[in-house]
């Protein structure tokens, strides 16, 4: 069994041949799984958006970024950023993150941020993040999620779309206390046919937030009316 803090041969401790402990750090992560790696939750965003390109945009030649093709090919990625470390927690997440994205050119990586952004900004001018998901069965695309309050959409017609338009965000419309009121990909139905139903219940409770009667031109915010108006 091999941990994370283990050095590799602590006989020969300071006499470790480079070569040797890099190759040896790169097969104890296949020992022990991805996860001994540091990953963060952008750097698993990250994968999960390069991912879902490879199957909504194939054109784009992307290489495979899953978890079983990370360790097939550890050797080509992961193995240089082990470079001059004896132990496994001497890499830092700045350094996995580099090693992780060097698969795909820069010209891939700027594809990556146009066709799957990590934010969007929304009709109150504001930026919201989108969230992306793989099956951890399947390893297929889960449909990315943006959380949005729901004043915060006034005047959108249409779902936002990603993924050169082909892939439609899924629309969490949170109240103003941030619970979800409506998962939908339908907006332009939501706000005909199931709006003024939400805004039947939730006026009352929310009375210093605009419910407007119609939607479509109503001004965007994420501001509640000032006290006393």
């Amino acid at each position: 069994d091999v941990d994370k803090g283990q050095v590799l041969d602590s006989r020969s401790a300071g006499r470790v041949d480079p070569q040797h402990a890099a190759q040896a750090l790169t097969d104890a992560v296949a020992e022990l799984g991805l996860q001994a790696l540091p990953w963060t939750e952008g750097l698993r965003q990250w994968q999960a958006r390069v991912e879902s390109l490879r199957r909504w945009m194939p054109e784009l030649d992307l290489p495979d970024c899953s978890d079983v093709a990370l360790l097939a090919n550890r050797a080509q990625w992961l193995q240089p950023a082990f470079a001059g470390k004896t132990r496994l927690d001497a890499l830092d997440e700045a350094s996995f993150g580099e090693a992780l994205k060097s698969p795909l050119e820069w010209s891939q990586r700027q594809l990556v941020e146009r066709h799957a952004p990590t934010r969007i900004t929304v009709p109150s001018g504001l930026e919201r993040p989108i969230t992306y998901a793989l099956d951890s069965e399947s390893g297929e695309p889960l449909p990315p999620v943006l959380a949005v309050k729901l004043q915060e959409l006034f005047g959108l017609a249409d779902t936002p779309r990603i993924a050169d338009g082909r892939v439609p965000l899924t629309l969490h419309l949170l109240s103003p206390g941030g619970r979800p009121l409506q998962v939908t990909q339908d907006l332009r139905n939501f706000w005909e046919n199931t709006y003024a139903e939400v805004k039947k219940e939730m006026k009352g409770r929310y009375p210093r937030h605009p419910w407007p009667d119609d939607p479509w031109t109503a001004t965007a915010t994420h501001r509640a009316k000032p006290r006393g108006t």
